[in-house]
């Protein structure tokens, strides 16, 4: 099993990820695509927009799948 450094450095761009991170108080996760990443950063594109994240702070990471299909919308009144 890798580490999550050795997993994000090797992950193809564009994979779908989740990537846990220290904060003061404790954690915080990261859920989306791994977009880009250099030596001391990786960024992730949540549904909020670009997370910048330091990857001393990382200590977690792995590939999810991909989101489930959107649920049809229900009719008022049907």
């Amino acid at each position: 099993m890798s580490s999550p450094l050795e997993f994000l450095t090797g992950a193809e761009l564009g994979t779908r990820v989740v990537v846990r991170t220290t904060v003061e108080g404790g954690y915080t996760d990261a859920l989306g695509y791994l977009r880009s990443r250099d030596a001391t950063h990786c960024t992730v594109e949540t549904k909020r927009g670009l997370v910048s994240l330091l990857l001393a702070e990382v200590v977690a990471a792995k590939e999810v799948p991909p989101p489930p299909p959107p649920r049809p919308r229900r009719h008022v009144g049907d």
